[in-house]
């Protein structure tokens, strides 16, 4: 027995979506695994040492106040993004935040190299990390 073409056409669909959701998902989960908070910040400081920062929540509320200073009129004061991105749950490494930071991003952002020390990058990026 020969199905409509309608029918055949509906399968073929069907069977496309699936698939595509399928290959969405795997790609999703390592993205979904990824840990959002990490107890200690690792990253290299400007004399090319590794530093690893331990993030507490006393530094989390320091990151707070320079990201109110820096970065709320880009980022929006809540963090959910404006002219930047969203900064909430972030799958990128500490280190890359941080670098971020103080590189900036050509064309896009400032760097932040001379306005913050190590330090006060390691607390914008637990102030970050606290972000849900």
């Amino acid at each position: 027995m020969k199905l409509p073409l309608e029918i055949r056409a509906l399968g073929g669909a069907v069977l496309a979506a699936l698939l595509s959701l399928g290959s969405a998902w795997m790609a999703a989960i390592p993205i979904k695994t990824m840990p959002t908070f990490s107890a200690v910040s690792t990253f290299t400081s400007s004399a090319g040492v590794s530093s690893e920062i331990v993030i507490s929540p006393e530094l989390a509320e320091q990151g707070h106040q320079f990201y109110d200073m820096s970065c709320s009129h880009c980022h929006g004061d809540d963090a959910h993004g404006d002219e930047g991105p969203d900064l909430h749950n972030l799958s990128i490494s500490n280190a890359r935040i941080a670098a971020t930071i103080k590189k900036g991003i050509k064309g896009e952002m400032p760097t932040f190299a001379k306005k913050y020390d190590a330090r006060q990058i390691s607390a914008l990026v637990a102030y970050l990390r606290s972000l849900r």
